[in-house]
């Protein structure tokens, strides 16, 4: 049976949003939203899983948990899910730091 879901993306290359138009309505830059089969759900995440590259994939489909829905991500991402007594909550990374910038910041003014 067909159920909606929603992959929200992040540079990613141009191919991949062509791709994923074809399944889905691309609401706003990086928003797709679509009806699919979850055969087709699981090929189109597939495919975003090998291509995402340096880019960040979501995807929020239902799912017979305890919230109704189930988060995938892929790439890099500073937001990551996590299982915390059976629900899904997201877990911030601090971002990535450049030498240039820890250094700085070990640096006493």
């Amino acid at each position: 049976m067909p159920s909606m879901l929603v992959l929200a993306t992040t540079a990613v290359p141009d191919h991949l949003r062509g791709a994923l138009s074809r399944w889905t309505i691309e609401v706003v830059p990086g928003i797709f939203v679509g009806t699919v089969s979850a055969r087709v759900r699981d090929e189109l995440w597939q495919s975003v899983s090998q291509v995402v590259g340096d880019g960040a994939a979501v995807l929020v489909h239902p799912a017979a948990t305890e919230q109704g829905y189930a988060i995938r991500t892929a790439g890099t991402r500073r937001r990551v899910p996590i299982d915390f007594d059976g629900l899904t909550l997201m877990r911030m990374t601090a971002p990535p730091q450049t030498n240039e910038r820890a250094k700085k910041l070990q640096t006493p003014y």
